[in-house]
């Protein structure tokens, strides 16, 4: 299949302009945030109000931040925590963007489980690994609760099974934590015990166009040469797309047998979306290397499809609840 030319404007398309720096965007989002919500509002829908949040600070040095959901009412026993990676590409949008400000909060209540939303560097002003070096934080933190219960975050420490701790990214966050699910495994986390990795959507690529990238060149949510230019903002400066960073399959080679160590992974996809073929050929490099994987494809659905319908952000909803209950049932991972 070959590559038919987009006339789309990438720039005006995610309503981004580079500065004169070169190095540093200006982001017009048409997109709103919303604040987080420390109390039930009593006449807010169901669908809007199941849990509860509040803002965190994470590191000071790196001006990153958390927001953290629980389930309301609080469950009378402990539950998982989430560590939560937002996507856009890598260069937008924050966990109080109101889709994902939302689709956390529906997390939270209906697995349920205390979701740590990460408020990561974005590109191309803190270029990759910026926001792997910022997911670790993250970890390093629920560690940090873990360990100093008396010092810790009430939510965290009244209620979180810090045994049952899972890593979940959507988009650029599924790539983001994937390389720091890789990372982790060089530390000791003890007592934080990350039991799966889950990747909606995950956002890879590669100098090779693939047939799916092909098909749906210009995609309403992610044509082609938004895709181009989001990796060429992010990447280390020189880099192209056959990074390991953006090309699966050079990550495998880097890395090798130690994909292989990694915990349970889930990776969802739809038809509809441009990065599908490499979702898929992520999986197969992941079962290849001998790690269980829960692999959801199907033929509708496009990039995203989530965030914008009910009925697909249900059924994503349940698909995580299933894959979490099989991770924590089994004795060693």
């Amino acid at each position: 299949m070959s590559e038919t030319p987009s006339t789309t404007d990438p720039y005006e398309f995610l309503k981004i302009k580079l500065n004169p720096d070169g190095a540093s965007l200006t982001r017009n989002y048409q997109v709103p945030s919303v604040p987080p919500c420390p109390i039930v509002e009593p006449h807010a829908p169901p669908e809007e109000q199941q849990a509860i949040s509040k803002d965190l600070p994470l590191n000071p040095a790196t001006n990153t931040s958390l927001r953290l959901y629980l389930p309301h009412p609080p469950p009378p026993s402990k539950i998982p925590l989430l560590i939560y990676i937002h996507g856009g590409g890598f260069i937008l949008y924050h966990p109080s963007t109101i889709f994902f400000h939302y689709s956390c909060n529906s997390l939270s209540a209906s697995l349920p489980a205390v979701v740590a939303s990460v408020d990561y560097r974005l590109a191309p002003e803190h270029r990759l690994p910026a926001a792997y070096d910022d997911a670790i934080d993250a970890i390093k933190w629920a560690q940090a609760q873990a360990q100093n219960p008396a010092q810790s975050d009430p939510w965290l420490r009244d209620y979180v099974d810090f045994d049952k701790t899972f890593l979940m990214g959507s988009s650029a966050g599924g790539n983001i934590v994937y390389f720091a699910g890789l990372r982790a495994l060089d530390l000791d986390l003890s007592p934080l015990n990350i039991r799966g990795i889950l990747m909606n959507a995950p956002y890879f690529s590669g100098t090779q166009r693939s047939n799916s990238e092909l098909r749906w060149v210009n995609d309403r949510i992610l044509p082609l040469p938004a895709n181009d230019l989001m990796w060429a903002l992010s990447l280390p400066e020189g880099a192209d797309r056959d990074h390991e960073y953006c090309n699966p399959t050079a990550a495998d080679a880097v890395h090798g047998e130690k994909i292989g160590r990694l915990p349970m992974c889930f990776v969802n996809g739809y038809g509809g979306d441009p990065l599908v073929d490499k979702q898929r050929e992520l999986a197969g490099l992941l079962k290849a290397r001998g790690v269980h994987v829960d692999a959801h494809f199907v033929d509708d659905g496009f990039h995203a499809v989530e965030l914008f319908d009910p009925e697909k952000a249900k059924a994503l909803r349940e698909k995580i609840k299933g894959f979490i209950h099989a991770a924590t049932s089994k004795s060693t991972l």
